[in-house]
């Protein structure tokens, strides 16, 4: 008990000398927080974190409405400026980018291993740049990606066949997300180790979506270690804790995938070179990265590349099922085109994209509605600036809520309404998600922008508008599609609440089902 009072007498001690330190430092840099963006009155010590709610880039959207468009928070020590329109995210990656290119890493991801080998922890800099160019030059290469067309189609294919193996009944409802996490994840095993990883009878599979799920669940969550560091060695919520324990779960796993390719000698002839041998026979020049890299880097690169690559793509194809499902006009429409446009036994094959503005329409609005992370990866000023006359001090963590510019009636009409059909307004056809179109920054723009946009603009279409061919859906349950629920789960990524349960029914039975 003695030292129970102790802790807390010098807790409070803490707390208190810290306060009068960060009052201090605000009187002695008047002149410069008087040159921050406006934002809400912040209370001593904890700012503005009361302010976060349960959905930070909803409750950042409503105090954008009253403070402007470039907004400051001080959430705890961390100074945070909050981008909520495409007027200022046109200025700051058009003319600071290179400024605001650092990157803010929360306690979560910091790691054992630190950020060596990542690309998306990494702050901007040599090492980072070889990192981006060897994934850029190596996996998402136009010609690349053109090679490994059949591989995609393969990996659709056996989603195709696994939704039809777990609904031969025709009355069962699936965890449609589930489907689409296997196809994904044997999509970056092809690409990274040349051969298919999972089925739906895995275990290693659903281990893995399991703990990669928890790693971006915990990674988003705020975290009173990040806005006070005096608590920083408490980890009071365990989220540094959580986090790396479902990332070391992960690593193992992913290490295990690479033993076994490293070792699988028989795969080796007559296969094509793949990321893995990319990485195995590297060889830097010391300067813009190692000589070689380490076991451990590899793992992180493998890592990421799979917790990226599958946790957004499931997270968007789920949400365009709901969305369809939820608005069924839109559903009939979609499969009409499909079905109009492709013979009724072929395969749905990206040669026929061109021929389905539709099906594009509705991932554009799905990602507008539903962006993967709703403030993207938070940049951080690694310098000081000034962005439209405000003072923005080095270390800024910088959030750019493209969830909020999706949704801003200054930019779409009817902002809150799914309506693929805006797409098709002569003035939307050329609207993009490549990172110049500022009212749409789903993957983000700049130096920092998803590198994967190439792959992803391939695969999302081909596979929403396979599962759409191959099969008629019904919500299970009886649940109807005005009473679906659409709240989302807040993470790094925007997932679902409440996972989407539906009944495929292979098209041709409809009437016998």
């Amino acid at each position: 008990m003695e030292y129970e009072i102790l802790g807390l007498v010098l807790g409070l001690l803490l707390w208190v000398a810290w306060a009068i330190a960060i009052e201090r430092r605000l009187r002695r840099s008047h002149e410069d927080v008087s040159q921050l963006p406006p934002g809400p009155r912040s209370l001593p010590v904890v700012g503005n974190i009361f302010q976060l709610g349960w959905s930070p880039h909803e409750s950042f959207a409503m105090l954008a409405r009253k403070h402007g468009p470039i907004m400051t928070l001080q959430l705890g020590s961390m100074s945070t400026v909050v981008i909520s329109s495409s007027e200022v995210a046109r200025v700051m990656f058009k003319n600071h980018d290179v400024v605001l290119a650092g990157r803010k890493i929360y306690e979560a991801m910091k790691g054992d291993y630190g950020n060596e080998g990542s690309l998306i922890t990494a702050q901007y800099g040599p090492h980072w740049r070889m990192l981006r160019r060897l994934c850029t030059s190596e996996f998402f290469l136009t010609g690349r990606l053109d090679a490994t067309r059949e591989v995609r189609r393969r990996c659709i294919d056996r989603m195709v066949e696994f939704v039809a193996e777990a609904s031969a009944s025709g009355t069962k409802a699936i965890d449609v997300g589930r489907f689409i996490f296997l196809m994904a994840f044997n999509l970056i095993g092809n690409l990274m180790f040349s051969r298919d990883l999972l089925d739906p009878k895995s275990e290693r599979g659903e281990e893995f979506f399991y703990h990669a799920g928890k790693v971006m669940e915990f990674a988003g969550k705020p975290n009173a270690a990040d806005f006070l560091p005096v608590l920083r060695w408490l980890d009071p919520q365990g989220i540094r804790r959580k986090t790396q324990f479902h990332v070391e779960k992960a690593f193992e796993i992913a290490g295990g995938f690479i033993k076994e390719r490293m070792g699988d000698e028989n795969g080796r002839e007559g296969r094509s070179r793949d990321f893995l041998d990319v990485l195995l026979e590297y060889r830097g020049d010391g300067v813009e990265g190692p000589l070689r890299f380490s076991s451990r880097t590899i793992n992180v690169i493998v890592f990421e590349m799979f917790t990226a690559g599958t946790d957004t793509t499931t997270s968007t194809l789920e949400w365009a099922m709901a969305e369809l499902l939820h608005n069924p006009q839109t559903l009939q429409k979609l499969q009409a085109e499909l079905r109009a446009a492709v013979p009724p036994n072929a395969k749905l094959e990206e040669k026929h994209m061109d021929n389905l503005p539709y099906l594009k329409a509705v991932i554009k609005e799905t990602l507008r509605l539903h962006p993967p992370l709703p403030f993207l990866v938070p940049h951080m000023a690694m310098a000081s600036c000034k962005i439209l006359g405000f003072h923005i001090p080095k270390e800024t963590q910088i959030l750019v809520n493209v969830w909020a510019i999706g949704r801003d009636p200054k930019s779409w009409k009817e902002p809150l309404f799914f309506r693929p059909e805006r797409f098709l307004e002569p003035e939307m056809t050329e609207v993009d998600y490549k990172g110049q179109h500022f009212e749409f920054l789903p993957f983000g723009s700049g130096r920092r922008m998803c590198p994967a946009v190439p792959l992803v603009s391939r695969v999302l279409p081909l596979a929403l508008g396979s599962l759409l061919k191959s099969f008629d859906w019904v919500l299970g349950d009886g649940v109807r599609s005005e009473e679906m629920d659409m709240t989302e789960r807040m993470g790094i990524t925007l997932r679902k609440a409440v996972p989407l349960k539906a009944i495929p029914i292979p098209v041709g039975n409809k009437a016998e089902a």
